[in-house]
């Protein structure tokens, strides 16, 4: 099983901007605007290293997820890992 972490904290600094959120990556030199999930899933993986499924139900215990969200959330993982903000543990 893939499992994925957050980039190290110290390399990213998080900027809430209304709806949206700002992420500075320290490593990239680049700034992300980012909406939900996508600090929700970071927040998640503060918890720790986690798999697909073992993210998701972190997730649902805070927010009502629909069925079949895995796919999506599989999608959004590997945005962000091409973005340097997660990398596969």
């Amino acid at each position: 099983m893939v499992r994925y972490r957050a980039a190290a904290p110290d390399t990213m600094r998080l900027e809430p901007l209304d709806t949206m959120t700002a992420i500075y990556h320290r490593a990239s030199g680049r700034t992300h605007l980012v909406a939900s999930p996508v600090p929700e899933i970071l927040t998640a993986l503060e918890q720790g290293d986690a798999t697909v499924q073992q993210l998701l139900d972190r997730l649902a215990a805070q927010y009502d997820l629909a069925d079949g969200e895995a796919g999506a959330l599989t999608a959004r993982l590997a945005e962000l890992e091409e973005a340097g903000l997660v990398e596969r543990a």
